[in-house]
């Protein structure tokens, strides 16, 4: 094989191998990332609060079976889900403000890139207490874009009025499509005395009455 021959299948072969780098860096992003795609807007999307001490990322075994149970009541709807970023620690009134900012943040930039899509707000415990603050510093258009609230052992009641320092009532632009759970004797937010009952409500049919009442207004 003479030396021009030579060169020209490694010539060939630079170009290939140029071609396959680029097919790569296309498919995969930068620094090894999967691939770019742009997310869809789904019909729906649950912005929800984990409450005092779950994990962070989570919507508290509540949320999840919130979400379950209103995925259920759909029908072929795409629906996404965002846990609010928030410290949920027991300093309450800073860390329920930084939940209540993210659901802001969030909420308005769902809105701008997603008009069409329904919000559903939701929240367990301090979770809950979030929404209600959350829903007092929203712009009032959002309320055009959020079709329903699900609270879940709302703190209200003296005894965590006295540990939090008290969270506001929801905005009156969504009383009416809000739906406020609390289990008999929470502490929280019956004023009971069973911290038990305060754990009860990813077990009971709670989550799915609050489910239907959201599904009925997306």
């Amino acid at each position: 094989m003479n030396a021009f021959r030579i060169a020209r299948i490694a010539h060939v072969a630079c170009i290939v191998g140029a071609a396959i780098a680029m097919m790569s860096a296309l498919l995969i992003g930068p620094a090894g990332s999967p691939p770019a795609h742009a997310d869809p807007c789904p019909n729906v999307e649950v912005v929800f609060a984990r409450g005092t001490g779950a994990p962070a990322g989570s919507v508290s075994p509540t949320g999840q079976a919130f979400i379950d149970a209103l995925r259920s009541q759909i029908g072929a709807r795409s629906m996404g889900v965002y846990p609010v970023n928030y410290p949920a620690t027991w300093a309450f009134a800073e860390s329920a403000r930084a939940g209540a900012d993210d659901v802001n943040a969030h909420v308005q930039d769902m809105i701008g890139r997603c008009p069409k899509t329904r919000i559903v707000l939701g929240g367990m415990s301090q979770g809950a207490g979030v929404m209600d603050l959350a829903t007092t510093i929203l712009p009032p258009e959002a309320a055009d874009h959020i079709a329903g609230v699900a609270l879940f052992g709302n703190p209200k009641s003296m005894l965590a009025t006295a540990a939090s320092g008290g969270f506001p009532d929801v905005s009156p632009l969504y009383s009416s499509k809000t739906i406020d759970m609390c289990a008999p004797d929470d502490p929280a937010c019956s004023g009971g005395f069973n911290p038990q009952a305060h754990g009860s409500y990813a077990h009971s049919d709670m989550p799915a009455q609050a489910a239907a009442f959201v599904a009925s207004r997306l």
